[in-house]
């Protein structure tokens, strides 16, 4: 992985970076704070190399030795937790997630998440704080992470499988999950952020000004 390849967003206050990993093309975040060096990763899928590395790589975003303080999982799903047990091994980093979810991300890798999360909750290391809103409906306990940039421009949110361009994540063709996703979606994020750059768990980003104007046709089309 190049230098280039993962460094996405160079903020006054942040960088973000990004690693793909697995068959499932599953985009695992790590944000910096630069003047403390201390970092969130969002969701450790498959690939504890490739983690590691991207750590590495963040090295030189910050002017204090960088630190994983926290590593933040979008939601319960196996390929978004297969390198989760070997990174807290190696790292000791605390974890935080969705508390609908925490049962379930047990049950995958054996992670206790040490800090379950609710809707409206701020997960915090010093300098990158992140705001966590639970979309209910891809699982019981996703949640989604808002990173507010701090120079007045669009937040960025890592949606995690809740969120992506071109409608919301699978809710298994129920339909009652399908409404619970896009009603969250909508109330939690369209009708709160003007707009704001999206981080899906898969795939290439999106922003919420783009996707706005879907919403009705997501609504009638039923996925």
């Amino acid at each position: 992985m190049s230098h280039e390849s993962s460094l996405i967003h160079d903020l006054p206050h942040h960088t973000v970076r990004r690693a793909i990993v697995s068959e499932m093309q599953n985009n695992v975040y790590l944000v910096t704070a630069k003047e403390t060096g201390q970092q969130i990763l969002i969701d450790a899928a498959d690939d504890l190399p490739a983690i590691t590395t991207l750590l590495a790589e963040a090295g030189s975003d910050s002017q204090a030795p960088a630190r994983l303080s926290l590593i933040a999982t979008t939601h319960q799903h196996w390929d978004h937790v297969r390198a989760l047990a070997g990174l807290v091994a190696d790292t000791g980093a605390p974890t935080a997630a969705g508390a609908a979810d925490a049962e379930g991300i047990a049950a995958e890798c054996g992670v206790t998440t040490s800090r379950p999360l609710e809707h409206g909750d701020t997960v915090s290391v010093d300098g990158v704080e992140l705001a966590a809103i639970h979309l209910r409906g891809h699982t019981p306990g996703s949640i989604a992470y808002v990173l507010e940039t701090g120079d007045g421009s669009a937040p960025i949110i890592f949606s995690g499988d809740s969120l992506f361009p071109g409608g919301v994540g699978n809710t298994g063709q129920v339909p009652a999950r399908f409404t619970q996703l896009l009603d969250d979606v909508e109330a939690r994020l369209f009708d709160v952020y003007p707009d704001a750059i999206v981080l899906p768990g898969h795939g290439n980003p999106t922003t919420l000004a783009a996707e706005r104007g879907s919403l009705t046709e997501w609504r009638a089309r039923g996925w």
